[in-house]
């Protein structure tokens, strides 16, 4: 009998949710790592409708061999009223991308968006210390990203997002962990800035959009695209065209790949 030895009825499942789902590289990615560590455990997408959230996820966390999930769009943000106890990137942001089944059967929560944006930097190299950053969106991963990226004590953050509430208590974090880093408001552009990065959907799957209205980036500038599919969004294309050096969202995801299997195989 043909069969595969990954997975098997003693297997721990984990899920990735969000709406829409088919932009994910998670299950991939995140089921490698706990092969690659010998975890019998694999994680597969699923699709909730955003509508449907409330009602279907206390039952999703029903499930006896379901031991983990991480959130995508749109539901970093709401997910965190499923936690139990948060830790301690969580409980600053207010937002969430994994919950953790604790051994007591409690659900914990945390978020590694903003981690893993900071170690991609890292592993290319760039520094954030004293550079000039402007932000695109400042939802549950952008939120998470802004934290991260202000520890790192740049010397300017330009910060966007639609919700000006969002956006108001974003400046004030920002200020309270880097009191020396100047912080601005207003609609985004590229001018005067070092590092550009994009943490809001425009460009996701088949969006031809770009987050911003440009039409030329200085060859200086850097270029980050929290989206992971596609790998190229248009943001990133016109980045590489005008000679830009980018860092995708897909480096991101690497960089917090390792914290989240941790985090989950961690008591």
């Amino acid at each position: 009998m043909d069969q595969v030895d990954f997975v098997n009825g003693k297997t721990r499942v984990y899920g990735i949710v969000g709406d829409p789902i088919e932009q994910v590289r998670s299950p991939e990615m995140v089921t490698w790592e706990m092969q690659r560590r010998q975890h019998n455990a694999v994680l597969v997408p699923i699709h909730i409708a955003r509508d449907e959230f409330d009602s279907v996820m206390p039952d999703l966390m029903r499930i006896q061999n379901l031991d983990g999930l991480i959130f995508t769009i749109p539901f970093k943000a709401k997910a965190i009223a499923l936690a139990k106890n948060l830790g301690p990137q969580a409980t600053r942001i207010g937002a969430i991308n994994v919950l953790k089944k604790q051994t007591d059967g409690q659900w914990r929560g945390e978020i590694f968006d903003g981690i893993g944006c900071v170690e991609a930097f890292k592993r290319r190299g760039i520094a954030i210390q004293d550079k000039r950053l402007q932000l695109i969106g400042l939802g549950g991963a952008g939120s998470a990203i802004c934290v991260a990226l202000a520890y790192e004590k740049p010397s300017l953050m330009r910060l966007f997002d639609i919700n000006p509430k969002t956006t108001e208590r974003m400046v004030n974090l920002v200020k309270s962990i880097s009191p020396q880093t100047t912080v601005e408001l207003g609609k985004p552009h590229s001018e005067g800035v070092d590092i550009l990065l994009n943490a809001s959907p425009v460009g996701m799957l088949s969006d031809t959009r770009l987050p911003l209205e440009v039409l030329k980036f200085n060859k200086e500038l850097v270029v980050f695209d929290a989206i992971v599919m596609p790998e190229n969004t248009p943001l990133l294309t016109l980045a590489q065209n005008c000679g830009c050096e980018v860092v995708r969202g897909r480096e991101m995801m690497l960089g917090q790949i390792s914290k989240i299997v941790d985090y989950f195989f961690t008591p």
